[in-house]
C-alpha cells in the first residue's frame, strides 16, 4: 500500500531529522497529512514520537561530538561548558547566607527567605536534573 511506504519513509526521515517541518518538505508531504495521519492511525502517531525521540538522540549525539571536537581545538567556551555541567567543582552554585536568631519560630521576613531560597535551589536542582536527563538520554 503506498500510504505505509509514505509513512515509513517519513518515519525513517524524523530518525534523521527530528523536525516535522524537514520531513514533511524530505518526504513531499503536507504537513496536513502528517497531522491527519496522527489523527487517524495511533500506530503511526506512537511510531512518529518515537522517531522524533530517536532523532534528538542522534542530534544529541552529534552536537555532544562537536562539542568534543571543540575541547580538541582548546575552545575555552567549550571548555567551560563541559566543566559546568560534567564536574561539581565548576557547576553554577547558588550560596544564600543569613543570620537568624536562636528562636523557635521564624520571623515572616525569615520564613520567606528560606522559602526563597528552598525555591531557587528546587529550580536549579529541576534544571540540572533536566540536563543530565537530556544528556543520559
Amino acid at each position: 500500500m503506498k500510504t505505509d511506504k509514505e509513512k515509513q519513509l517519513f518515519l525513517e526521515q524524523l530518525k534523521k531529522t527530528p523536525i516535522v517541518q524537514i520531513a514533511c518538505e524530505k518526504t513531499s508531504l503536507s504537513r496536513a497529512t502528517y497531522y491527519r495521519w496522527r489523527q487517524a492511525d495511533s500506530e503511526f502517531t506512537k511510531a512518529t514520537d518515537e522517531a522524533i525521540f530517536e532523532g534528538g538522540l542522534l542530534i544529541n549525539d552529534m552536537a555532544e561530538s562537536q562539542l568534543i571536537s571543540a575541547i580538541r581545538d582548546k575552545n575555552f567556551s567549550a571548555i567551560v561548558y563541559w566543566l559546568k555541567h560534567h564536574h561539581p567543582t565548576y557547576a553554577n552554585r547558588l550560596e544564600i547566607t543569613a543570620q537568624l536568631k536562636q528562636s523557635e519560630e521564624l520571623t515572616p521576613e525569615q520564613a520567606t527567605i528560606v522559602r526563597e531560597a528552598l525555591r531557587r535551589s528546587s529550580l536549579l536542582i529541576d534544571q540540572e536534573t533536566a540536563g543530565n536527563q537530556e544528556y543520559e538520554k
